[in-house]
């Protein structure tokens, strides 16, 4: 080795040390600033969390953000500092003050670190900007009006009856089924066909794709979140290749949606009806949201419901026998007859506070000039965020708050219960626009399962609920044995 070679690697060894001693000692100092003069400095929390956002980020890429943020919550009170330029709250108050309407125009916009954007543009979920969000939720909310709800219900009805019919096979052979999968394709096929005019296949077996891609695709949207402020040229490849596999999938949907004539309006008539400029890539990104949120989260959400049910028995018979004891024949179970059970939609209702679809947290941006927040002002700019596991499991809010407990939204309960805080579907003129087609569908697939059948959970099932979330949770298996009720 000459000496001119050993000159340059000494030199290139010395620039990367003082990199590396210059990138410890901006780390330091920013800690320092974050914990000692940052303006959120006096907002309780961890250090670490005060520290630097990796503490926000390692709990989040462990699947356990929702549980470390109610461990905060516990401890040090109503709100948490839990990354440099985040408040985490779980107070009622917060739903109105940061996510609902304001007489004076101002508005805490979705904050654009958290919401990835689609290569084709914003959606209506990611969308920062009110006047592009209210113009897509105004040309869908026809679609999911009560009125037209109710009128879809036989495309309910009919894909309940094909789960129905799927499963007597193994009430028939006395095994086990992963109820949580039969609730997936039931609810992706009834987005199909209120979507697309036509069903997914999913319980008819030929078509499981969809399921698998936009699972995959929501855990690694997780991992890209700290890259989010990346250039647009550079984040739209990165979610491109992230999402290439359900993207394909829903233009190939949406092609075939095309090229029939349906008899009724879906929602995609909707969307298209809005797409004054020939953007078809953006209704293509809309529908998307459409099918992961109108399907994924009703499924969790029946998932998490029949393991509280078959966990706790009494409740189980009680819910049991108020759908048998309301209706001889099957055909008289209706929207709007189960509409009319109080027990069945405070099972509904306790069973999305213990297991919230997105358990998380939704972070807006507090505008220009500041704000009040829960008593405090926060400066502009700070991500604030309702925690929506903690929040339902406030014991400020709820006498024993992680008992599975339905009676405590009946009338007249002796439990204490702020109805106000649960708000599973969000809250103000952003929550979710599916919140009419989301109830339907639970009501009739679990009445009509209890209706039908009897359930039990499977051994291996106990532990259920000990769970990690990606924004969803991650679910498990769910074996459960079926028995024909005999009338």
């Amino acid at each position: 080795m000459d000496i001119r070679t050993e000159s340059r690697e000494v030199t290139l060894s010395s620039v990367g040390a003082r990199l590396f001693l210059f990138a410890i000692g901006f780390a330091i100092c920013k800690a320092v600033y974050n914990i000692y003069f940052h303006p959120l400095r006096k907002f309780p929390g961890p250090l670490l969390a005060a520290c630097s956002p990796l503490y926000y980020f390692y709990w989040l890429y462990t699947g356990k953000l929702y549980y470390a943020i109610k461990e905060s919550h516990d401890k040090y009170g109503d709100v948490v500092r839990f990354s440099p330029n985040m408040l985490v709250y779980r107070k009622t108050q917060v739903w109105q003050e940061v996510y609902g309407y304001h007489k004076n125009g101002t508005t805490f916009t979705k904050d654009p670190g958290f919401y990835p954007r689609n290569p084709s543009g914003h959606t209506m979920i990611s969308t920062p900007y009110e006047a592009e969000h209210s113009s897509i939720r105004h040309a869908l909310s026809p679609a999911f009006s009560q009125t037209n709800i109710m009128g879809k219900e036989p495309v309910l009805q009919q894909n309940v009856q094909l789960l129905l019919d799927q499963l007597e096979g193994f009430a028939d052979s006395r095994t086990s089924v992963d109820i949580t999968k039969w609730y997936n394709y039931t609810t992706f096929d009834i987005v199909g066909d209120l979507a697309f005019s036509e069903s997914f296949n999913c319980l008819r077996g030929s078509n499981h794709q969809w399921i698998d891609a936009i699972f995959r695709g929501m855990r690694i949207f997780v991992f890209i979140r700290p890259f989010l402020s990346l250039p647009t040229f550079i984040l739209n490849g990165l979610l491109s290749y992230v999402s290439d596999e359900s993207f394909t999938l829903i233009k190939k949907k949406i092609d075939q949606r095309l090229k029939l004539e349906p008899s009724r309006p879906d929602f995609l008539s909707h969307l298209l009806g809005h797409d004054k400029n020939n953007e078809i890539s953006k209704v293509e990104a809309n529908a998307g949201v459409l099918v992961v949120a109108g399907s994924e989260t009703t499924a969790t959400l029946l998932s998490g419901c029949t393991f509280y049910l078959l966990t706790h028995p009494l409740v189980y018979e009680k819910l049991a026998n108020e759908i048998r004891g309301a209706f001889d024949y099957e055909d008289e179970i209706t929207l709007l007859a189960l509409g009319k059970l109080p027990y069945l939609q405070a099972v509904l209702e306790e069973s999305l506070r213990m297991y919230p679809p997105v358990p998380a947290i939704l972070p807006r941006t507090v505008p220009k000039g500041g704000a009040a927040v829960n008593g405090e002002f926060v400066p502009e700019g700070t991500s604030v965020t309702m925690a929506i596991f903690s929040a339902f499991r406030s014991p400020s809010e709820f006498t024993d708050p992680d008992s599975f407990i339905p009676e405590r939204w009946l009338k007249d309960s002796p439990y204490k219960c702020q109805k106000e805080a649960l708000q599973p579907f969000s809250y103000g003129p952003r929550n979710c626009i599916g919140k009419v087609l989301a109830y339907a569908e639970m009501r009739l697939i679990l009445a009509r399962l209890l209706w039908k059948y009897d359930m039990k959970i499977d051994d291996e099932s106990y532990n259920w609920n000990d769970q990690i979330a990606y924004t969803v949770w991650v679910k498990k298996p769910l074996m459960v044995h079926l028995s024909p009720i005999n009338r």
